[in-house]
């Protein structure tokens, strides 16, 4: 049963100036909570005059197409924030205003960082499939202020929270009905290697720029786009992404998730389902993006997030390390949604 919204007040329609103002204060009052670099899209520490990376290809210009697509876009229409660029329009129901266009002031696309498909991208969440009260229940605990990123300089995470102030209760139920009426279908591939293709990171991923194994993945994931050039120069939503993941931790995730590991936590199926496919108005995380299901465990972890039904995961992952937090993350992404 989808639970009562709250009303708005009047701060709700707040001038998106207002809302940043409120994003920076937040940013400087929360207190530094651990992170794990993976999991947030934290770059390493560049060395002395060392030079940020930069892609391997440059984005095409002009009137951009793709084989079997209907649409012809820009790059000014692939960024436009009140305007969600649609590749696949066979691919979802048609777009509620508040997904294709935002609502100024202060609210932007939901399809233009979820996508459309509502797949999404490591750096924020897939919301396709998601029950409409649980979707629901998380817009107000961003409202709210109770759901956070333990990073605070983690930009999108704030700007969810100012979207949640700004949008209508009624159109946090449309979002809602729209992404939950789509099936989340597989995205992400899961490969176990104790080396990768050479890699750079690049705004919040890490993207590929060679093709042999050479690099060491050590203690780690490491999760991009599967093809570069579609993801940055097209924004492509049926381009999906590779975790790679170090040997023998689906296994070890499975035995956290199934058993508990031996009091370190619970195990994940009595709530989120055998399959961890989810049960009522508990979220699937079978086959999500190992960055995202990594953020949100050390987010209850750390107390970042402790909104409504947020007191069950806190239980579930006080004990946790990072590394079964890695385990648990590979795990669930590498099963079947």
């Amino acid at each position: 049963m989808t639970p009562t919204l709250r009303l708005r007040t009047a701060a709700a329609a707040v001038a998106a100036i207002a809302l940043v103002a409120a994003g920076t204060a937040a940013l400087l009052a929360q207190p530094e909570l651990h992170l794990i670099p993976w999991a947030y899209g934290i770059p390493p520490v560049l060395a002395p005059g060392q030079k940020p990376a930069e892609l391997p290809f440059q984005r095409p210009e002009g009137e951009l197409t793709l084989p079997g697509s209907p649409a012809k876009l820009t790059r000014a229409a692939l960024t436009d924030m009140t305007n969600a660029a649609d590749w696949w329009p066979e691919d979802h129901p048609p777009m509620p205003p508040i997904v294709k266009n935002g609502r100024k002031p202060g609210v932007s696309a939901c399809g233009v960082c979820h996508y459309p498909n509502g797949k999404g991208k490591p750096d924020n969440s897939a919301v396709a499939g998601l029950p409409e009260a649980y979707f629901i229940q998380q817009m107000l605990d961003y409202r709210d202020g109770t759901r956070k990123s333990a990073n605070p300089k983690k930009g999108n995470a704030v700007q969810m929270g100012q979207f949640a102030k700004a949008m209508t209760d009624d159109e946090i139920r449309e979002a809602a009905r729209y992404f939950g009426s789509m099936k989340y279908t597989p995205w992400v591939k899961v490969i176990e290697a104790a080396k990768v293709p050479a890699h750079i990171y690049f705004g919040q991923l890490w993207v590929k720029v060679g093709t042999e194994s050479t690099e060491a993945l050590g203690n780690q994931i490491l999760e991009g786009p599967e093809d570069t050039a579609r993801f940055e120069g097209y924004r492509d939503p049926r381009s999906g992404f590779v975790a790679y993941v170090p040997p023998g931790s689906i296994k070890k995730g499975r035995e956290l998730a199934t058993t508990g590991g031996k009091g370190r936590t619970v195990a994940c199926t009595p709530c989120h389902g055998a399959d961890l496919r989810g049960i009522g108005p508990v979220p699937a995380i079978a086959g999500r993006s190992t960055s995202y299901l990594g953020r949100q465990l050390n987010d209850f972890r750390t107390g970042a997030r402790h909104g409504a039904w947020s007191g069950l995961m806190k239980a579930a992952t006080e004990k946790l390390t990072d590394e079964d937090i890695l385990a648990l993350s590979a795990y669930a992404a590498s099963l079947a949604p």
